[in-house]
């Protein structure tokens, strides 16, 4: 439990993008609706008895929930191209 809110603590060193928006950034926006899907999930299967099989998918989605932190978000801030940000604001 300390984990994952610490986790969220490391989210600005975390994301290696230089655009901050997800409008410009499409690989990002995937990954993102990815994980509010992941989190949905945690909550339904956090309130199911601790019974299979929704432990083992409990399992799977929380590591997910650290590899989106840990490793897909600093992967994808590094190598996505972003979308070119437009003339005027």
């Amino acid at each position: 439990m300390f984990g994952s809110i610490f986790v969220l603590f490391l989210l600005p060193w975390l994301d290696t993008s230089k655009v901050r928006s997800s409008n410009y950034r499409p690989i990002y926006r995937i990954a993102f609706w990815i994980f509010m899907a992941d989190c949905l999930l945690l909550g339904y299967l956090g309130g199911q008895p601790a019974e299979e099989p929704y432990i083992t998918i409990s399992r799977f989605a929380a590591c997910y929930y650290f590899f989106h932190f840990l490793v897909a978000l600093p992967l994808i801030g590094k190598y996505e191209k972003p979308l070119p940000l437009p003339e005027e604001l």
